[in-house]
């Protein structure tokens, strides 16, 4: 019978060939190989079109605790909710493909969790290495905007790298209103799914820590154009729904 992990990372993945292909998910295997508790990584597919998934099989081979989850193109908040459905571990933490927060600062939020938290977010603070100006401003005034609505006391909602209790997640995550049954999605949609996930575990009284980890951009995927304004006004208006939404008592009292 399989050793239960005690950590189960789950990576997003949408048309991610050109980052698999500079050996991100074998640092990954290789990080792992070296920790005392055991692990799986569960590799969530969003319906790529290119080659990523061929790739990852490949890798398969040689990880045994590496698995590859086919879901249907429906966007990243639905490839994460379905890796959490199938994560075993005592702890889950998700991250990105690109590896631009480095595995091993998973190191900075394990310990959290021995202290009693329920999530431990990573944050990469005010200023982001890699950014242009445009978007070191936009994500300024896309944070005093949130802060001013919603989760006041977090810097940052959007970095990828989180970690959660597995009974915490499992509520969380099916406890999203954000991305609705039938809602079409084309492309790389990543939208505002963190502050509404991190809102409704504030609501419910779970415990999170926000802790600062290294990060610089590394992605080099292709088919995650992303159109600036477009997205941030998207995000804005995900932002109000979700402050309507408790209004509304959509999501319990506290």
């Amino acid at each position: 019978m399989a050793t239960k992990p005690y950590l189960s990372i789950i990576i997003p993945c949408y048309n991610e060939e050109k980052n698999l292909k500079r050996g991100v998910l074998e640092a990954v295997a290789k990080y792992l190989a070296k920790q005392e508790y055991a692990s799986e990584v569960i590799v969530s597919d969003d319906g790529s079109t290119d080659n990523s998934k061929r790739l990852v099989k490949r890798l398969l081979k040689s990880c045994p605790n590496f698995k590859l989850l086919e879901n249907p193109h429906a966007g990243k908040a639905h490839a994460l909710k379905a890796g959490v459905k199938k994560a075993r571990g005592k702890i889950i933490l998700l991250t990105d493909m690109d590896q631009s927060t480095p595995i091993n600062q998973i190191e900075r939020l394990l310990p959290f969790f021995r202290k009693g938290f329920d999530v431990a977010i990573g944050s990469r603070g005010q200023k982001r290495t890699g950014f242009s100006w445009l978007r070191q401003l936009g994500s300024s005034v896309f944070r005093l905007i949130r802060q001013f609505l919603l989760l006041s006391n977090i810097i940052d909602t959007q970095c990828g790298f989180k970690a959660f209790k597995n009974k915490p997640a499992q509520d969380l995550f099916g406890s999203l209103l954000i991305f609705k049954k039938g809602r079409k999605v084309k492309g790389w949609r990543v939208g505002a799914w963190d502050v509404e996930l991190l809102f409704i575990a504030q609501k419910r009284g779970y415990k999170i820590a926000e802790v600062p980890i290294e990060w610089r951009d590394l992605d080099v995927a292709e088919g995650k154009e992303r159109k600036f304004f477009n997205e941030s006004k998207e995000m804005l208006k995900e932002i109000i729904r979700v402050k309507w939404n408790d209004l509304r008592g959509a999501y319990g009292q506290r």
